[in-house]
């Protein structure tokens, strides 16, 4: 069984995911990482160069063959739920929690990342915070039927999220 984190983007995917590889004693993946690792550039450039459509394969790809695996913590991009075969395969090869942060929440935190140009292209043409609402309006239904747990991350300590998700989904070191 793999331990999947979905949600947008700086809702904790991969900081919640570091902390749960220390305490479970599971390697950590990051598919937006791995895509980029192996495509040789950054998911920006990935998306200038080529298209999201391009983009969305590798994430496909990347999914298929992380899945294969077992006893993962598996931090995804944001975007993975737009495509049917991520989520059947994430539901059938792991249990799925769902990270959520308020929309100001997730704005201030992106502003306050420096990464967040180099792995956060813009998904749509509007400001920061409408493409957060309308991006959020458009996935919410896709990351509430895939998920077996949902948190929220604002105001919440790391470890109290790592407690919930250990415990809610019982699950133990191997």
């Amino acid at each position: 069984m793999n331990l999947y984190l979905i949600g947008y983007r700086c809702t904790g995917k991969t900081t919640v995911g570091r902390s749960l590889t220390e305490r479970l004693g599971w390697p950590l993946v990051d598919t937006d990482r791995v895509i980029a690792d192996t495509a040789g550039m950054s998911i920006d450039r990935m998306v200038v160069s080529y298209g999201w459509p391009f983009f969305r394969r590798r994430e496909y790809e990347v999914l298929s063959r992380v899945s294969a695996g077992d006893h993962q913590v598996v931090a995804t991009g944001g975007g993975i739920v737009l495509d049917e075969r991520n989520r059947l395969t994430m539901k059938t090869t792991g249990k799925v929690v769902w990270l959520t942060a308020s929309e100001t929440c997730i704005r201030t935190r992106m502003l306050a990342d420096a990464a967040t140009d180099d792995n956060r292209p813009p998904l749509t043409g509007r400001g920061l915070l409408e493409e957060i609402e309308t991006v959020l309006a458009e996935r919410t239904p896709l990351y509430e039927s895939t998920a077996d747990l949902a948190i929220a991350t604002d105001r919440v300590r790391i470890e109290e999220i790592c407690d919930r998700i250990v415990e809610d989904l019982g699950i133990v070191n191997r």
